[in-house]
């Protein structure tokens, strides 16, 4: 089995979430290291977690931490493939670690796109994928537009307006190398509702 385009789930903290996206095919498991941050995962907790795992790659999800901290922090994790950040400025203390890169950013408005847009060359160049996030924009034809536009110059990860009745008609207009999801808390140990998110990765099945 495989999905029909690339898949990033961010913020696992749990074993139900990975090993369930690790049996769908997803290509990238984010884990959050910042210490501070809710759904912060320990070396052990990623470990035990991870040791069930195979056939996929690991992100280290930070937003804050200095790149000499996120650095000295990977050292107790072993198997970590990329490194996703917030703050642009640290990329270029980044570039040079051996490790891939994913620039978050969080968009407000739509004239926020053209001056990422205008950066896009500099992220190619950096070899940098950007994660692109929002809460208030509505994912319309201006937008799928100006994202189309990005995704011609460098790698783009969607992480909104994904919904699983329009998600490949998404990429397809977007032209994004894949997207983004959220693992979400457990119940209670074991118990999970996968719903919105299995309807996603299910919709992205390859049929035999």
């Amino acid at each position: 089995m495989s999905l029909k385009t690339f898949v990033k789930v961010s913020n696992i903290n749990n074993l139900s979430d990975a090993r369930y996206c690790a049996g769908m095919y997803v290509n990238l498991m984010g884990f959050n290291l910042e210490q501070s941050h809710e759904d912060f995962i320990s070396p052990e907790k990623f470990k035990e977690i991870t040791d069930w795992l195979s056939g996929l790659e690991y992100v280290a999800e930070f937003e804050t931490a200095h790149p000499d901290t996120i650095l000295s922090t990977l050292q107790s994790y072993e198997g970590i493939k990329y490194i996703q950040i917030q703050e642009e400025i640290h990329l270029k203390m980044l570039v040079n670690s051996g490790y891939g890169l994913i620039l978050k950013i969080t968009i407000h408005e739509v004239s926020e796109l053209d001056e990422i847009i205008a950066k896009s060359n500099s992220y190619k160049s950096f070899g940098v994928a950007v994660l692109l996030e929002s809460t208030s924009l509505e994912l319309n034809d201006t937008v799928a537009d100006k994202i189309s536009k990005l995704s011609s110059k460098c790698d783009v990860l969607l992480g909104f307006g994904i919904e699983a009745d329009t998600i490949e008609k998404t990429v397809n207009q977007t032209g994004v190398k894949g997207i983004c999801l959220r693992g979400g808390h457990e119940i209670k140990p074991g118990l999970k509702d996968f719903d919105e998110l299995a309807d996603i990765l299910e919709a992205l099945e390859v049929e035999d």
